[in-house]
């Protein structure tokens, strides 16, 4: 039979444990660096709000004296362990996949050349590749801007520029 006094026991010293283990988790702080902390986190605050336009305690010429400028480190880019800068770097990604899978397609749909580059077609290109992804000539840019392929004009337009023709630039890797 189960004694009640001695399950009282057990149940109080298993929660004991879990009260333990929650509280060994827990940094415990004084007082002092409590107040320490929140008054950090307070001026941060208060420095956010002198810098941000939409507040009313925006100040201009403080904003002014601590903005970047042209040439510092960061400037242009989002503040650092932002969701913004998470954000920038997931679409980077994203870009480099697209443009790996062009020159993919280019690969199996192209022509070698006698000095080893592939080489295809804007218009064969265009409706083999549109069947994938209708950003066909945004990729092309952005590869070109990045030196995977090269062809000729600003930009292309299908019909009109069927003819022109897409290298690629990088040489195909050797199957090892």
């Amino acid at each position: 039979m189960c004694d009640p006094e001695e399950d009282k026991k057990e149940r109080s010293s298993e929660a004991e444990e879990r009260r333990k283990a929650v509280l060994s988790k827990i940094k415990i702080l004084t007082m002092s660096d409590l107040r320490r902390k929140w008054q950090l986190r307070s001026e941060e605050h208060v420095e956010r709000q002198r810098l941000n336009p939409f507040s009313d305690d925006f100040d201009y010429r403080h904003a002014m004296d601590v903005r970047l400028r042209k040439g510092d480190i960061g400037y242009g880019r989002p503040e650092e362990g932002s969701r913004t800068e998470q954000r920038g770097k997931r679409a980077h990604q994203h870009i480099h996949r697209e443009i790996e899978e062009m020159c993919l397609v280019i690969r199996e749909v192209g022509v070698r050349g006698r000095d080893g580059r592939i080489r295809v077609r804007f218009g064969r290109l265009f409706d083999r590749y549109v069947r994938i992804s209708d950003k066909v000539v945004g990729i092309l840019l952005r590869a070109r801007k990045h030196g995977r392929l090269d062809f000729e004009g600003e930009m292309l337009w299908q019909g009109v520029h069927d003819n022109v023709i897409i290298t690629l630039l990088e040489q195909e890797k050797p199957s090892s």
